[in-house]
């Protein structure tokens, strides 16, 4: 049975902290918007920051959804599902907002993902969540599945690339600077990163 909370319990930070990939889902105010729901990888990439709150590093690629909603209306749902032990889904509806690389949160925030090299992710924007509603529910259906490691193919793929180069890279893509339904997303070029920690 789904169970309400009024924030993040000690078992499900551990939970949410423990599990290797987590979905992202967002959506613009137009009624006939583009639902985005995007796939989040690469352990030490999240973390419950306080009760209330969880972050994520939102690295480089194709799209920015999630961006482009979140700085339109800052509606998104995290989902944790237990793919071993037992079943469990986690989802913490909130308000998010993408907090940028010059902005002077940033090294703060930066300094919670220590197991991050993200020199070799081109980091984007650091996704800031604070939760609205914290729901856990059985997951009876999430079927069992073996996590062997993370793919090292981002970090080949990124590792190459500098701020000059990435931001010639993301304008040469369709849906980075704005989205899909046309809302603002990147801005481009990328913003220098303030008080790198590392």
């Amino acid at each position: 049975m789904g169970k309400t909370y009024e924030e993040i319990t000690p078992r499900l930070w551990e939970f949410i902290e423990a599990q290797p990939m987590f979905f992202a889902a967002t959506a613009p105010l137009a009624g006939d918007g583009t639902i985005n729901l995007s796939p989040k990888g690469l352990r030490g990439s999240w973390a419950v920051i306080d009760p209330h709150t969880v972050a994520y590093l939102d690295f480089a690629g194709s799209n920015a959804e999630t961006v482009a909603h979140l700085r339109e209306n800052g509606r998104i749902t995290l989902m944790w599902c237990a793919f071993d032990g037992p079943p469990n889904i986690v989802r913490v509806h909130g308000r998010g907002e993408p907090v940028f690389r010059d902005d002077p949160r940033w090294p703060a925030l930066h300094a919670r993902f220590p197991a991050i090299d993200d020199t070799r992710h081109g980091l984007r924007a650091i996704i800031l969540v604070r939760a609205t509603l914290i729901r856990d529910t059985c997951g009876y259906a999430v079927p069992f599945m073996t996590y062997d490691a993370d793919r090292d193919l981002h970090a080949r793929r990124f590792a190459r690339e500098d701020d000059e180069s990435l931001s010639a890279y993301f304008a040469a893509k369709d849906h980075v600077a704005t989205s899909i339904d046309g809302l603002p997303g990147l801005p481009l070029p990328l913003p220098p990163i303030t008080g790198r920690t590392r």
